[in-house]
């Protein structure tokens, strides 16, 4: 189940896009996207999960920020596009054991590593909402940005193909 609740218009310094947001019976999901993308084949795709580190306080210590950055700026450039934001921070584990697993890390720990280190899963994200939502919005398939087998998996599992 995915349930669209509200959208607008967002001015970005990548452009003007829509963000719909989406509730699955437990957590919202945003879709930020641009261009026409209903019934549309090969879509720009980014599946990205939440970062308070990167997103807020602009963290050097990961990517997080800099991932969002190059998809928007693709995006634009392509003139088509969509970013599915989940809300799934410390890869699903949450904010907790991301502080919990940064000494690991700054000890040149693998991120996965850390949290396993810690007592968390190495990667605990769900992906399935992004593909419900993909689904919703009409979008027939996607070129994903992505080097996460797992969400190339989930969303072609969800009746999403990937293109590459």
């Amino acid at each position: 189940m995915i349930i669209q609740l509200a959208e607008g218009l967002l001015r970005t310094k990548y452009g003007e896009f829509r963000e719909v947001l989406f509730y699955d019976g437990q957590k919202e999901s945003i879709a930020l996207f641009m261009g026409e993308i209903a019934g549309a084949e090969n879509v720009l795709c980014r599946v990205h999960s939440s970062c308070i580190f990167g997103h807020y306080f602009n963290s050097i210590e990961c990517d997080c920020q800099e991932q969002l950055n190059n998809a928007q700026a693709r995006i634009q450039e392509a003139g088509r596009g969509i970013i599915i934001l989940l809300d799934q921070e410390g890869k699903g584990n949450g904010h907790f054991a991301l502080l919990k697993s940064v000494e690991h890390k700054r000890k040149g720990v693998q991120q996965a590593d850390a949290y396993e280190a810690v007592g968390f899963s190495r990667d605990a994200r769900d992906f399935r909402a992004a593909g419900k939502i993909l689904k919703a919005l009409g979008v027939k398939s996607v070129d994903l940005i992505t080097d996460n087998p797992r969400k190339i998996a989930t969303l072609v599992e969800n009746g999403v193909p990937v293109a590459e």
